[in-house]
């Protein structure tokens, strides 16, 4: 495999220029990742090709999936448009990508004797992003992924005779259970093997059941298994060089690989899909809050430099960066809220269901009010329609999807943290200069109002898939969209003044005298201008 030449190190804005001391440190190592198929997992992969082109190898851990096996999987992953630029200017660094058939669900990894041999001797920088992120996940797959699966990747890691860095990817709402929180770990909810035994041993239908007693002050499994986790990493810690990372709402890419990029709906992306398309029109929120949203790139670079930090500074103090935004340079609710609606307004997507409006509510009785009848009751009525013209009904489904999603997100959108972020303030700051250009997490360097733009411009072109080039259709569209939802509301105003008048006399009444009063001033007005 050829070798590319020093002066072929590129930089977070897309061109080529020196190396850099963290390019550098990469170079002729070998490194592994778990969760290399995920949102962040793609991303790190990406930038370590890129943007550290000496490496030697990347192993990933990748087990089969929907019938697809880990050859498939591969090539699906190196497939994604993130990667087009290595395609074209360098392709031979795709070849350093292998994938090593494992679960980390199951013992030893599901590693086969000749891979963890691989591994073990010639691994000496570890990344583990592998996680499930579903908030309504049940406890049992839960814990064998966040809990049971970080410590099989500790238990592998003692084995690495090169190892220089565990970077654990965590996440800042682990303690979402305090107001205030450092970047130190904090005790556990419970003792991490009670919890494995639990699960191992009890019904799964009764541990279902009783999950919410478990978990106690968390609001899913994901957090409360990720608060295990580090317990894990700290109590097996020893004399390993490990690091956690806990970004705060991973969003999409800022400014690389490819500004906008995101590839699923977790999060407030699919709230924006539905947003876009006029189907999610109210949200139990606290406007005046922050929401701690970090994009990947960010996130990346932090677990690129906090590797090299903990390799580098050779420190056995089990250290946490709180990779979020919240401190340094917050977005507010409101700000989410104003500038994601004008961004769809500004491109709005193809095919809108609906005209885009609504907004954050936050009084919980009436954002109820208001899903009923902006929600669920136009979703009913759409049904009805499309059986009557004999087509398959969607709409309450979808609806119902939306409103799942929202309530996983309740907890995070009516409360609020102060997430210290000292270390990575640290970390930045010892950066040499070009480091800070190639590997750049200064979150105060994001223009929000630039960044949503990008990000719905890339929602709309990564998840929906549509051409933004030429937005002069989904303009047109919108305009009839609009008066058709103005004509509606007209409608529906006068039904419901009418349903008011007819049952009752006193409204009547004060109609006709409002509209005799009216009539009145007219004339006097009419009357003084003919004078003049």
């Amino acid at each position: 495999m050829s070798q590319m030449p020093v002066n072929m190190d590129v930089s977070s804005g897309g061109g080529y220029g020196e190396i850099s001391a963290i390019s550098e440190f990469y170079r002729g190592r070998e490194i592994l990742i778990t969760g290399g198929t995920g949102f962040i997992g793609k991303v790190l992969v990406e930038k370590l090709l890129r943007s550290c082109p000496h490496l030697s190898k990347i192993y990933l851990i990748i087990r089969s999936k929907k019938g697809k096996d880990v050859r498939q999987r591969l090539n699906e992953l190196l497939n994604a448009s993130i990667f087009d630029n290595i395609k074209k200017q360098q392709p031979e660094q795709l070849g350093k990508v292998i994938a090593v058939p494992g679960d980390i669900t199951l013992p030893d990894l599901g590693l086969s004797n000749g891979d963890q041999a691989m591994l073990t001797e010639n691994v000496s920088i570890v990344f583990h992003s592998a996680a499930t992120v579903k908030f309504d996940e049940a406890l049992k797959p839960s814990v064998a992924m966040n809990l049971l699966g970080t410590k099989r990747i500790v238990q592998l890691c003692q084995k690495l005779s090169k190892l220089e860095a565990l970077i654990h990817v965590s996440t800042a709402y682990c303690n979402c259970n305090m107001e205030v929180v450092m970047e130190q770990i904090y005790p556990p909810p419970a003792r991490p093997e009670e919890i494995i035994h639990c699960i191992e041993n009890m019904d799964e239908k009764i541990l279902d059941t009783i999950t919410p007693q478990i978990i106690g002050d968390r609001p899913n499994t994901y957090t409360y298994t990720k608060a295990l986790a580090e317990t894990v990493l700290l109590e097996m810690n020893g004399e390993l060089p490990i690091a956690i990372v806990r970004p705060s709402i991973v969003t999409a890419a800022w400014r690389e690989p490819l500004a906008g990029w995101v590839d699923n709906l977790n999060g407030p992306t699919g709230l924006f899909v539905g947003a876009g398309k006029g189907v999610l029109r109210t949200l139990l929120c606290h406007k005046d809050y922050i929401t701690d949203l970090i994009p990947v790139d960010i996130v990346i670079n932090v677990m690129i430099a906090v590797a090299w930090k903990t390799a580098t500074s050779r420190q056995r103090k089990l250290m946490v960066y709180n990779c979020t935004t919240g401190v340094s340079n917050p977005i507010y609710w409101r700000d989410v809220e104003r500038l994601i609606k004008e961004s769809i307004l500004m491109r709005p997507c193809e095919n809108v269901i609906w005209y885009p409006g609504g907004s954050f509510k936050g009084s919980r009785f009436f954002n109820s009010i208001c899903v009923a009848l902006s929600h669920l009751l136009p979703a009913y009525l759409m049904d009805a329609c499309t059986r009557i013209a004999g087509r398959k009904p969607i709409m309450v489904t979808v609806q119902n999807k939306l409103l799942r999603a929202a309530e996983c997100l309740e907890f995070f959108t009516t409360h609020e943290w102060k997430f210290t972020n000292t270390n990575v303030l640290k970390l930045y700051e010892s950066l040499p200069p070009s480091d800070r250009e190639s590997f750049n997490f200064n979150v105060n360097d994001v223009n929000w109002q630039e960044y949503m733009q990008l990000y719905w411009l890339g929602i709309r072109r990564f998840i929906l898939k549509e051409d933004t080039s030429n937005d002069s259709a989904a303009r047109s569209r919108l305009r009839k969209v609009y008066w058709i939802h103005r004509i509606s509301q007209l409608v529906l105003f006068l039904l419901v003044w009418r349903l008011l008048m007819f049952r009752s006399q006193t409204m009547s009444s004060a109609w006709f005298s409002l509209f005799k009063f009216v009539t009145q001033i007219s004339r006097l007005l009419l009357s003084q201008l003919s004078i003049r």
